[in-house]
Formats: C-alpha cells, sequence, structure tokens
C-alpha cells in the first residue's frame, strides 16, 4: 500500500485545515517545496498535493509552487484541487506531475472528465470527497443529492484508474478512518482506491492494508507528531 504524506497549500503555505473549514487553519511551513523535499528524505515514495485555493475557487493560484515541487524532488507527486480545465491538467502534466486529481468537475462536467481521461488515461484521477454517503463539491463547501457508490460506477465505466475517497468528518479529527466506509468502496469497484481521512496510528494504517486499499493518504497526524513516518515506512 502506498502511504501518501499529503501537502495541503494555501496563500503559498503549507497547511491543514479541520474537516474542511477554512476557518480553521494552522500554517506548518512556510515553504510546501521544503516540506515536500523533507518527506522525500523521509522516504516518502510519493506525495499527495492539494491546492487549496484552486479547490474554493477554482482558480489554480499555486501551481507555479507544485511545480517547483514536482522539480525539486525525484519522487512522483499527484496533485487535486480546482482542477477544472484541460489547459491546467496540461500545465500540470508537462511540469512534472505525475497524477492529476479532478473533483468537483467530475460530478458537475462528465465531458470534460471523459476527454481528460481519453487523452491522460491513468494520469488521471478523481477525487470523491463524501459527507454521509453523498458527495461534497466545492472544496466540501456544498453536499450534492450524488450518492459515492452511484459515482464510483459512472467514473469505472468512464475508464478512471484511480480514485481518493475521503471521509470528510473523518478529516483532520485524529479519530481514524471510516473502515467501513472505505471497504464498501473498495469493494464496489475494480478501481485504485486511496484512502484518506481520518488516519491517525499505525494500526489505522494497518487495517486499511488489510482491505487491500491501493494507498492512504496522512495528513495532520503527521504534522503534529501523532505518527512518525519513518517507522511507518519501516513497516
Amino acid at each position: 500500500m502506498i502511504i501518501f504524506p499529503a501537502i495541503d497549500i494555501r496563500n503559498g503555505k503549507c497547511v491543514r485545515l479541520i474537516q474542511g473549514d477554512y476557518n480553521q487553519e494552522k500554517v506548518y511551513n512556510d515553504s510546501p517545496v521544503d516540506t515536500a523535499k523533507t518527506w522525500e528524505e523521509k522516504g516518502a515514495n510519493y506525495i499527495h498535493i492539494v491546492d487549496l485555493d484552486g479547490a474554493k475557487t477554482g482558480d489554480s493560484i499555486n501551481k507555479s509552487i507544485i511545480k517547483d515541487i514536482a522539480n525539486a524532488t525525484t519522487i512522483p507527486v499527484q496533485v487535486g484541487g480546482g482542477i477544472r480545465s484541460m489547459e491546467i491538467i496540461d500545465y500540470y502534466l508537462t511540469s512534472g506531475v505525475d497524477r492529476v486529481i479532478i473533483g468537483t468537475a467530475a460530478i458537475q462536467n462528465k465531458a470534460f472528465l471523459q476527454a481528460a481521461v481519453e487523452k491522460y488515461k491513468e494520469k488521471i484521477a478523481v477525487s470523491i470527497d463524501a459527507r454521509g454517503g453523498y458527495v461534497a463539491t466545492d472544496g466540501w463547501t456544498d453536499t450534492s443529492t450524488v450518492k459515492a457508490l452511484d459515482l464510483i460506477k459512472e467514473l469505472e465505466t468512464i475508464g478512471v484508474h484511480t480514485i481518493v475517497y475521503t471521509d470528510i468528518l473523518k478529516d483532520g479529527m485524529l479519530q481514524g478512518p471510516n473502515l467501513d466506509e472505505q471497504q464498501m468502496v473498495n469493494e464496489a469497484t475494480s478501481m485504485n482506491v486511496i484512502a484518506s481521512g481520518g488516519v491517525t496510528t499505525k494500526n489505522d494504517i494497518n487495517n486499511l492494508q488489510a482491505l487491500n486499499m491501493y494507498g492512504t493518504i496522512i495528513g495532520k497526524a503527521l504534522y503534529d507528531g501523532k505518527l512518525n513516518f519513518e517507522s511507518i515506512m519501516e513497516g
């Protein structure tokens, strides 16, 4: 299972939000590039980056910083947050980013998602952020009437290879992941599923690994020192 340390970028800085609340922000580092280098030095094989400004506004204002991260590290990075045009996908995938994650636009503009998957295939992933089993959009500020499992089936038909599944109610709470929901999603699809939200302990990671998840994203637990990354990577 791939362990993805998360780097959330807002106003050019590395931050974390609680349950996606933009009013509950903690700044961890003024330099996301330095943060990425640190994770690589600690043994990360892949980095997960979210442009929080992009997720909220649809404008990828942190794209140059993300390009700098891709160029400053030798490990692959995947990027999500406000990716709603082919232009920004082209920018990222020609700037050293390995995989681009489409979120809100995957629900609101299926033709765009289809075109992106046809052009870039496995380089396109989709982020499903769920609250109570329903998909949330626009940086988690709105909850749609779309059931997560219905969307998952549709994505598989379109040809998506990888999804990131986040239980918003667990995100940033340091209370463990929603294992039942992650298992349900993983068993409902042949796509690669990356679990996100609430991973706090080594036991959480072991439990997700036992579910045969493709990967898991860890954020707040690493930044607050609840988890030691080197010890995770040592197994």
